[in-house]
């Protein structure tokens, strides 16, 4: 399983990027797939999920300002950072996993880079 991320870089705040997740193979493979991300000194934390029905999860602190989305045809997940802070700054990971027999198995993506700075 590979999952590549792309779209991390510099932002000034106020600003957007879009972040992608290109999956090998087929999407449906997984029930969910998601970004985290890890700032300095910090734990990785979950950012957005999406499932395989649709249904998203945000964390607080991007609600309104994030959008997870999916395109199933390019086996893609994308997560639109609108309204970026500088404390969105962070590695973003993308995770993919699935659940068999009640055990959950995670896939990870290489992190990408989100600066937010002016």
């Amino acid at each position: 399983v590979q999952l590549q991320a792309s779209g991390g870089g510099l932002a000034r705040p106020g600003g957007s990027l879009r972040l992608s997740c290109a999956v090998s193979g087929s999407i449906f493979r997984f029930n969910g797939i998601g970004w985290y991300r890890q700032a300095p000194g910090n734990q990785r934390e979950m950012v957005a999920t999406i499932n395989n029905i649709g249904t998203t999860t945000y964390t607080d602190s991007v609600k309104g300002r994030f959008t997870i989305s999916r395109e199933n045809a390019k086996n893609t997940v994308y997560l639109q950072m609108n309204s970026l802070k500088p404390e969105d700054t962070a590695v973003y990971y993308c995770n993919a996993y699935d659940l068999k027999f009640l055990r959950r198995s995670d896939y990870w993506g290489q992190g990408t880079l989100v600066t937010v700075s002016s």
